[in-house]
């Protein structure tokens, strides 16, 4: 916490998961420690003794095990876009607990076993009973260690082949940002087609807001009409606490969708909100196509590509941002006839917002509360395009002359909005994962369909939500990279050698296999949680390797034979490492 303060940071999800995770993170050391004083403690040492012996012993592994856990948090920090920001304080401030904690396992817990600890002669039941356990757990592995280190080249063939499954099992899952959480809220989007009015937006969404009523699961529920344009509407259900309701906000939005598809006149479907703050209204498909023609020629390539992509069950609600077809008046002028009445065009134009648009012109008060007062034509007076012939203005001479008179109302269709991405004339496609799909497995599929369907002059790229997945993918890759990198380079450092950490990171593969294997058997997912729970992964792994390593190198040093004092080395670290482990686990 002081170093959270230090840095600026505050207590939030992410720092509350890092310091859950520090929980079995920062006991690791002060185990190591505690193991390898109790041991010289029960061989017959004074517990003053032991503690300045075995801390002495295993001073420079604790040292390497910290700097290399450390290490590999270091990339993490420095992301970026938005996985970055959210993640730099995770990483920080896991970076600073375990610094902290080898400080701590080298100073206080030395102290603390030297006047605490004791040799006993005698244990409970409990205690012998475990100890016999783990005597007989040690015995088997001493086996085994006996068996792999005569058939090596075995070992190494039996190396490869996890290392090969690892890789196919990265290749077999499926890849997505984050995971959906269940947030207990539903966005509801609907869409009329171009020109309806907010009146029909919002007779659409009272249907929506019937079937809200509708589920047993339902707390409360809105909705909005005409936002962001009149023909869009947005309705919010919210959800009861987890504790009271049996479903899961995905299954009920999975039911919304088939109901939404019975609505008459207009596109709805129900959005699960992103689970990285995102705003709820991006969809996490944005598939953008750009090419210097003519807008009709590009919606018409749009229309090809949402075509074919229809016919790919992991996509749905995809929809385009182009609309060619939106209604519009063109009021065309006879500024002749204008000038014989003594009318101004921006009297005309003034008259038309006025009048159809509403504008204010003055304010009053009453009972200490102040009304704006606007001038506007009835509601039923503006409905039809004729309606705008009947408004009159005022001539040079006093006389008040009718529109009709002076301009023309032609009824025509324009686009909604030209939109531009990287300077180039575009169209973003919007859409939504089929349930048991994910972002990965859909972009693919959007790349190859483009490649076949857009002509060469069509260029692609992503955007919102899409496009933090890529850019995040590609960016945890390279931090995974640049973690190894950097923990080889801090155990080559700290041993002075090359070797040695090649050694000790020739278990890594085996690890990811493990981690990977558990994610698909559970049915998890490539996101950024799990990538970063890989990437920590490589230093808790690590630092078993170099326990065993370190000690390798002290027997060998007091002359013993090189497979003797691997053996040797690899039992005697055997019971910490298994502790290490279950804090680890128990603590996540």
């Amino acid at each position: 916490l002081s170093l959270m303060l230090w840095m600026g940071f505050s207590v939030n999800l992410l720092t509350l998961l890092a310091m859950v995770l520090a929980i079995g993170l920062v006991v690791d050391d002060a185990i190591v420690v505690v193991e390898n004083i109790q041991r010289h403690i029960e061989e017959g040492l004074e517990p003053q003794a032991a503690a300045l012996v075995g801390a002495r012993e295993i001073a420079f592994p604790v040292i390497v095990m910290t700097l290399t856990l450390a290490a590999v948090y270091a990339p993490i920090g420095f992301l970026g876009g938005l996985t970055g920001k959210l993640f730099i304080e995770f990483a920080f401030t896991l970076a600073g607990a375990v610094i902290v904690s080898g400080v701590v396992a080298l100073t206080l817990s030395p102290m603390m076993c030297s006047k605490l600890l004791r040799h006993e002669k005698k244990h409970g039941k409990i205690f012998t009973t475990i100890e016999g356990w783990l005597d007989g757990l040690t015995r088997g592995y001493a086996r085994s260690l006996a068996w792999v280190l005569a058939h090596r080249w075995t070992v190494f063939a039996g190396w490869l082949l996890v290392v090969a499954a690892g890789g196919w099992l990265f290749k077999l899952l499926p890849s997505e940002l984050a995971p959906l959480e269940d947030r207990g809220v539903i966005f509801g989007r609907l869409q009329g087609p171009p020109g309806s009015t907010v009146e029909a937006t919002s007779e659409a969404l009272r249907a929506v807001e019937n079937y809200y009523a509708g589920i047993p699961d339902a707390a409360a529920f809105n909705a909005i009409a005409g936002f962001p344009t009149v023909e869009f509407g947005n309705a919010i259900l919210r959800l009861k606490p987890w504790e009271e309701r049996d479903r899961k906000q995905q299954d009920i939005a999975r039911e919304l969708n088939q109901k939404f598809a019975t609505l008459p006149g207009v596109i709805g479907f129900a959005v699960n909100p992103p689970s990285l703050g995102q705003s709820p209204r991006q969809l996490p498909i944005e598939y953008v196509i750009m090419a210097q023609v003519p807008y009709p020629e590009l919606d018409r390539m749009v229309s090809r590509f949402i075509a074919e992509m229809s016919k790919f069950p992991g996509v749905q609600n995809l929809q385009s941002d182009l609309r060619l077809n939106t209604p519009e008046l063109r009021v065309a002028v006879n500024r002749d006839k204008l000038s014989d009445v003594g009318v101004s065009v921006q009297t005309v134009g003034l008259t038309l917002q006025t009048m159809l648009g509403g504008r204010q012109v003055t304010r009053f008060k009453r009972d200490g509360e102040q009304y704006d007062v606007i001038v506007q034509v009835a509601p039923r007076d503006r409905t039809r395009p004729n309606d705008i012939s009947d408004i009159y203005v005022r001539a040079r001479d006093g006389g008040m002359v009718q529109l009709a008179n002076v301009v023309d109302v032609v009824e025509g269709v324009s686009p909604q909005s030209l939109n531009h991405f990287q300077r180039l004339r575009s169209v973003t496609i919007s859409g939504q994962m089929a349930p048991g799909y994910t972002l990965g497995e859909v972009l693919p599929v959007m790349e190859e369909t483009a490649r076949r369907v857009l002509p060469p002059s069509a260029t692609t790229d992503l955007d919102g939500i899409s496009r933090e997945f890529r850019d995040t993918r590609g960016s945890i890759y390279l931090t995974f990279v640049l973690a190894l990198i950097f923990i080889y380079l801090v155990l080559s450092a700290q041993f002075e050698s090359f070797a040695d950490p090649f050694v000790i990171m020739l278990s890594v593969p085996l690890s990811m296999t493990g981690a990977l294997l558990a994610l698909w058997l559970t049915g998890g997912t490539l996101n950024i949680y799990s990538q970063i729970g890989l990437i920590t992964l490589v230093g808790l792994i690590t630092k078993h390797g170099i326990l065993i390593v370190e000690f390798t190198e002290q027997l060998r040093a007091r002359g013993e034979e090189m497979f003797s004092a691997v053996k040797h080395a690899a039992e005697l670290r055997l019971r910490p490492i298994l502790m290490t482990t279950g804090a680890m686990v128990l603590g996540a």
